[in-house]
């Protein structure tokens, strides 16, 4: 399968898994909300520009604000996260290491401890700034942080239960 349909299908049903069935999930006293939408973004190949990959994060925290009727809310968090990723890459993972031959992001081409750093730090990232959108103060400064930390953190639990039942074996990438 292409990596084009693949990314694709992935789009679809992070979109539709979002809607339907996290966000269904009612949050724990109105802490805590679940989110693994923004992996779409995270398992996106190494190859796409930055510009590129910006428009993508617009386009499809777009396509999730449309469902979820916040107007403009994902596309924000979702388009600064796709503009931060590359540079994580970049600190993470050295250029002249071998194993920056791999399509794409993930336990089996970085390493699980970068990988779990660079799912950390842009999860972190995300939620700071979804939460920050979504009441646009600091009046509470301790329940803003204790909001950010416990949805990262369930946010990233959900990713390393996504990445271990959906393990995906990378490839590397060849000069033909």
């Amino acid at each position: 399968m292409s990596e084009l349909l693949k990314n694709i299908i992935r789009f679809i049903i992070f979109i539709l898994f979002q809607v339907f069935i996290l966000n269904k999930i009612p949050p724990l006293h109105q802490f805590i909300t679940p989110y693994l939408y923004f992996l779409f973004i995270l398992w996106l190949p190494f190859k796409i520009p930055r510009l590129s990959l910006t428009i993508v994060g617009f386009v499809f925290g777009l396509c999730l604000d449309f469902f979820t009727k916040t107007p403009g809310l994902h596309a924000a968090a979702c388009t600064l996260l796709a503009y931060m990723r590359p540079f994580m890459i970049n600190i993470l993972i050295s250029k002249e290491d071998s194993d920056f031959n791999y399509v794409a992001p993930a336990p089996s081409s970085m390493g699980w401890s970068p990988y779990i750093v660079y799912v950390l730090i842009l999860a972190f990232v995300h939620n700071v700034y979804l939460v920050f959108l979504e009441w646009l103060q600091f009046a509470n400064f301790w329940y803003f942080l204790g909001k950010v930390i416990a949805t990262t953190g369930v946010s990233f639990l959900l990713i390393m239960i996504t990445e271990i039942l959906f393990y995906r074996k990378q490839k590397f990438r060849t000069n033909i």
